[in-house]
Parts: C-alpha cells; sequence; structure tokens
C-alpha cells in the first residue's frame, strides 16, 4: 500500500501500464501529507486524470472505461486510491480511509485539489451538501464532482437504492458512487436495475466474490467506473479482481449493452480456469459474449433472478449438479439417465432452460486416453476400463457421471460415499457395490484400479485436504 507520494507517483504509472484510465489517490492513506505541495506534484506527475478522495474509510483502487456507456471506472485497491478504468473505457485506483481528523481541514484539502486542477472530488454522502455549496460558482468546468455511498453490510432493496440515488443526487452530485456488499450473487441484479435506470451517471459495485459480476458487467448495464486492484491477491475489498485479469481474463473493454453472458456456477469457484479459456475463445472467433465465476449458494434462486436470454448459457459444478437438473425445463436423455446436469442452454427463443450432462463423456474418455497411452495396450479396439474395478469416491453429480460412464464402459463399479445410503442408491442405479468413507481405510483394491475422486473436499481453498485413507 502507498504510503508516500513517491510511492504513489511510482503505482500511478504502473496502472497506466496496465490500462489504467483514471487514477483515484487516497489521500488519507500518507503517513506525512504537506497538502499544498504535495497535491501539486500528484497532479502534475499524474500520467493520466486524477480523481481525490480523502476518506474516513479504507479504499484504494483503479478504473477502466467500457464502450456500453458514458464512462465505466474499473478501481484498482491499493493503500492510495490510484487509477480507474471507465465505461468507455479507463481505470481508477482506490484507498482505505484512514483520516481521523478536523473535517473543515479535510474538505479545504478537496478543495485546494480542486482549484490545482484535480479531475475529479469524490466526496461522502454525509458531507456532500457542505461540499457543494461552498464550491459554488468556483468550481472548474472540468471537474466533476462524485458522491459516495458505502454500505458494509448488505445491498438494499431497490425500492431503497432507488431513494438513495435521488437523495445523492439532490446534494448537487454529478456522478453517484454506491458500493453495496453482496450476501447473495443475485443481490447484484438491484444494482444493475439501478444503473440501468438512472437518468444521473452511477458507478454501482458490490462487494465480496459474491458481487464479482458487477465489476465485470457494469459495462453492460450502463456503469460509470469499475474496480479492481493493482495486483492479484492484495486487495483492500473482498472479492475484488485485479485490473489484469478483468482487462485480459474478461476482456472489460470489449463488453457492450448487446454482450451475451455466461459463466461457471459453484461453490467454490474461483479456482475455475473455465473463463480463462472461453473468453479467450471469445474473442478469438470474435463472439460477443462473456464468461464468468459465478459463485452462487442456491442455483434455483440465481436461475429465476438472472433470466433474460442474455443470460445465454451455464456450465455447473459443485455442489449445483442434481439441483440444476430440476431447474431446467428440457433435459438430454443421458443427463436425466444420470440424474445430474453440468451444462445448462438458455433458448433465445423462449428463455426455456435446456440441460445437458458432458461430464460423463469428458471423465471418461480422459480416463481411457490415459490408460492406452501408458502402460495398457492389449484392448485398443475396445475401452481398456472394461472389465476393470472402478471406484468412485462420492455420490454427487460428478459421482454419478462418471459411475454412467464407466458402467457403459463395462467397468466394475465400486462407489464411496460419507454418507453410506446415496453410496448404496447410486451402486444399485449402475449394478456396482457401495462402501462408506470409513470403510476405505480397509479397502484393498486390485492391481489396475481406478480411482476416481468427485468430492468437494480438497478444492480451493482447502487444497490439502482429502478424503482419501493414508493407507490407500
Amino acid at each position: 500500500m502507498a504510503e508516500t507520494v513517491l510511492k504513489m507517483v511510482r503505482d500511478m504509472s504502473k496502472a497506466r501500464d496496465l490500462g489504467a484510465d483514471i487514477v483515484e489517490i487516497r489521500l488519507d492513506y500518507l503517513k506525512v501529507f504537506n497538502s499544498n505541495q504535495d497535491l501539486k506534484t500528484l497532479i502534475k506527475e499524474s500520467p493520466m486524470p486524477t480523481l481525490f478522495t480523502y476518506s474516513f474509510d479504507a479504499w484504494l483502487s483503479t478504473v477502466i472505461k467500457s464502450h456500453a456507456c458514458t464512462s465505466i471506472t474499473l478501481l484498482i485497491h491499493l493503500t492510495v486510491q490510484y487509477g480507474m478504468f471507465s465505461a468507455n473505457k479507463s481505470v481508477s485506483i482506490e484507498v482505505g480511509g484512514q483520516y481521523d481528523g478536523d473535517e473543515k481541514h479535510r474538505l479545504d484539502v478537496l478543495r485546494l485539489a480542486m482549484e490545482l486542477g484535480a479531475d475529479y472530488i469524490d466526496v461522502e454522502f454525509q458531507a456532500a451538501h457542505e461540499f457543494i455549496d461552498s464550491i459554488d460558482r468556483k468550481k472548474p468546468e472540468k471537474l466533476k464532482v462524485i458522491v459516495s455511498s458505502h454500505n458494509y453490510q448488505d445491498t438494499p432493496s431497490v425500492e431503497d437504492l432507488g431513494e438513495l440515488v435521488a437523495r445523492i443526487q439532490a446534494t448537487g452530485a454529478e456522478i453517484v458512487r454506491i458500493t453495496t456488499t453482496a450476501l447473495d450473487i443475485t443481490d447484484v441484479a438491484r444494482i444493475f436495475q439501478i444503473s440501468v435506470h438512472s437518468h444521473v451517471p452511477v458507478i454501482g459495485l458490490a462487494m465480496g466474490e459474491r458481487g464479482l459480476i458487477s465489476r465485470i458487467l457494469c459495462a453492460k448495464f450502463g456503469g460509470y467506473f469499475t474496480s479492481g486492484t493493482l495486483h492479484s491477491g492484495i486487495v483492500s475489498v473482498p472479492g475484488e479482481p485485479a485490473i489484469k485479469d478483468i482487462l485480459d481474463v474478461y476482456n472489460f473493454r470489449l463488453i457492450r449493452h448487446c454482450t451475451k453472458m455466461f459463466g461457471v456456477i459453484g461453490k467454490p469457484i474461483s479456482h475455475s480456469r473455465s473463463p480463462l479459456l472461453y473468453n479467450e475463445v471469445f474473442k478469438s472467433v470474435g463472439f460477443d459474449g462473456v464468461y464468468l465465476h459465478l459463485l452462487v449458494d442456491d442455483i434455483a434462486n440465481f436461475l429465476h433472478t438472472y433470466s433474460s436470454t442474455d443470460f445465454s448459457g451455464f456450465s455447473v459444478g459443485i455442489p449445483h449438479k442434481e439441483d440444476a437438473l430440476k431447474c431446467c425445463d428440457v433435459v438430454d436423455p443421458i443427463a436425466k439417465s444420470i440424474g445430474a446436469v453440468n451444462c445448462i442452454v438458455r433458448r433465445p427463443t423462449d428463455g426455456k432452460l435446456f440441460g445437458l450432462n458432458t461430464d460423463y463423456f469428458g471423465s471418461i474418455s480422459a480416463i481411457e486416453y490415459g490408460l492406452r497411452g501408458s502402460h495398457d495396450k492389449s484392448n485398443i479396439i475396445g475401452s481398456p476400463l472394461a472389465g476393470r474395478l472402478f471406484v468412485i469416491m462420492g455420490a454427487g453429480g460428478a459421482g454419478k457421471a462418471l459411475a454412467y460412464g464407466a458402467k457403459q464402459k463395462g467397468a466394475r463399479i465400486i462407489i464411496a460415499n460419507r454418507k453410506y445410503d446415496r453410496a448404496r442408491k447410486l451402486a444399485d442405479e449402475v449394478g456396482g457395490d457401495s462402501l462408506s468413507f470409513a470403510d476405505l481405510a480397509n479397502f484393498r483394491p486390485e492391481d489396475g484400479a481406478i480411482l476416481a475422486y468427485s468430492t468437494s473436499v480438497g478444492m480451493q481453498p482447502n487444497i490439502d485436504e482429502t478424503r482419501i485413507p493414508k493407507v490407500c
């Protein structure tokens, strides 16, 4: 975190090189601050337009602009706010507020920043009337005043958010900035609704991993700025992506109001590399789509909330594969036989959901390829799984797909699960045997047996955990 003017200047250059359009400078993080001298230096040395914040809260960000609206900003959280991306393709940085001094002095500093040539000033809603009244007839034409409100508990209703926007706008704000906390990914829909229907430019972002889509899809729904971090893993706001990921993984600058949305649904989900793969393919073939990480708690609620045909399709991961099948209007016969789907397509004509399962084919094909490519050359024509012992740990959606695929290839199947009754039920369906996880400690597999691990234990962030007994 930058705590000196020199470090801020260096970080501003880094933000510019990464693609930021605007730099948000958090004065409250400076350990030593000479207002007149330091403001002159920061404004003179900044390679981008400047946004100044002198906050009681703690923030730092970078901003990016998108084609979808006038100006979407990508904020990067450092110690002092430096860079931003805007909706028409700009970037900014924002820092956590540390100021605890005199209120008059704080507002005097922001007025001085205005006089010295700042491009944007961010002032909290509570102080907005006083600050805006004090600069009446003195404000340079180029300066834009942002009035901000932060909610660290939740995301209010659409009605309450609409009222808040109106109250902020009544202060004389030229740009409204609302940051909420997403307790569920569906909370973000309310932010989108406010952004789309507002008559004043809105920066609407939701904190937390469940709020990630607010920072990417603001380019579609009319947001003014978006926020990210200068470096991966260094965040001041939970769930905030790095500026490099926003631009290079999610192709933020290509997102427009007509962009189709796709994503991988799961819990956990941040470890998935699917967005990296799909977004690169979309870009290479010129397809107007974006593929996102979607941390979902209740898949039925998610699909009901984001029911527009613009939300065009989803990959489904643990633990939602079985529940996803129940949400689909039409299910592929194989997926129905398995009892789980890992792929949902929303039909553009009527919005109905079509569920498929490609897990069984993808996983079994990979296992067969591995066997044929190693020591087993004896069964080139048939499947190398035929007659082989195939032990599956986990009886959820992924385990069901593996069991179905292994059965089709003639393997002898054993299902192991934490809850034995689920293991027994699946084993009966595929003509196999069953074990509890506790039984595995005494299980001795034959030579050449296959172990397929399909539980969520060991996934991010607890990658060192496993259900496999040490004796196996």
